[in-house]
């Protein structure tokens, strides 16, 4: 449905079309391979927070992974279908993003970085996925429509800036807006400032320490995903760790959003929001009102997390006198 400028579907495109869930599964399985680059490599981090990707201008990116005293980022070009690979030397190679088995996709990927002198050693199987799947061995097909792919990241670009923008509301401890390739969603998570009581773990695939390190303190998270199997479509989200009581049944807006408890979280319906009137004015009401009533209904200090005034592009901060 196109605005008045004729850029509706392509700020805001459809999703539901094309090879959309046979792509989806493609490209969490390769960007785990490129996360778990990260993840070998890059110093520990709280939460985390050194493994994610995030969002660039043409898809996503590790950012600089140090490697000795050089230094390379990776990226999966989502509008020329391309992973890319840059080293601090100078020297660039790349794959075509294709359908293709996947040990073929890691073993390429693997020769690439060895290629450009980078040895990495990574555990080779998939992470938060119910079924075990092993990257060098399970003869997979990676199925790609670069048309979704594309789509996708329109998508991912409009939730980024509006992610971004939500965090600039908060001064107290709040991530990055950043991909997780785990579940393959983007996300930034508000801190109370309090301890979380421990985190029971039990995601597939993944040490319960990794889920007690990422929740240990009191969460308000939100973001946006492209669907799994148990919900099979896109959808910004929220949810709170711990979640207070009286959560699941507080009034959150706009309209489109429901509480699903199978998830356990807060669910605004990607199509709901592309046919909004103003997509973006329907996420920020999502993600100020589903805060509220995280930060509401666990008693967190909002006086002190909070500012009255978000700067954003305030050109008077760049003119202030020294």
């Amino acid at each position: 449905m196109p605005g008045d400028d004729g850029t509706r579907d392509e700020a805001w495109p459809r999703l539901d079309v094309g090879g959309a869930a046979e792509t989806r599964r493609t490209l969490l399985l390769w960007a785990q391979i490129v996360g778990k680059t990260r993840l070998a490599l890059a110093p520990m981090l709280n939460h985390w927070w050194q493994v994610p990707l995030y969002v660039s201008a043409r898809g996503l990116t590790t950012s600089k992974i140090p490697y000795g005293d050089r230094a390379f980022d990776v990226e999966l070009d989502l509008l020329a279908h391309k992973l890319v690979l840059r080293t601090s030397a100078g020297r660039l190679d790349s794959i075509d993003l294709r359908e293709q088995l996947l040990p073929d996709f890691y073993r390429g990927y693997l020769d690439r970085l060895a290629g450009l002198g980078i040895a990495v050693s990574i555990h080779p199987f998939a992470v938060e996925q119910t079924d075990s799947i092993r990257f060098d061995r399970d003869a997979l097909s990676c199925r790609y429509d670069p048309d979704w792919a594309t789509r996708f990241f329109r998508a991912l670009l409009q939730a980024d800036r509006l992610l971004d923008e939500f965090r600039g509301a908060f001064i107290g401890k709040a991530s990055p807006v950043h991909f997780f390739w785990g579940a393959f969603d983007l996300a930034v998570t508000r801190f109370s400032g309090r301890r979380a009581p421990r985190h029971p773990g039990g995601f597939p695939h993944v040490a319960d320490r990794v889920m007690q390190e990422a929740y240990s303190h009191e969460v308000s998270s939100a973001g946006f995903w492209p669907g799994d199997d148990r919900f099979g479509e896109a959808a910004f989200y929220a949810y709170a760790y711990p979640e207070p009581e009286g959560f699941a049944k507080a009034a959150v807006q706009p309209a489109a959003a429901r509480y699903d408890p199978q998830l356990g979280e807060f669910i605004l319906p990607y199509a709901a929001v592309r046919r909004a009137a103003d997509p973006a004015a329907d996420v920020r009401a999502f993600l100020a009102t589903t805060y509220a009533a995280t930060a509401d209904l666990a008693g967190w200090n909002r006086a002190e997390l909070e500012r009255d005034v978000v700067y954003g592009n305030d050109r008077t901060i760049q003119e202030a006198p020294p």
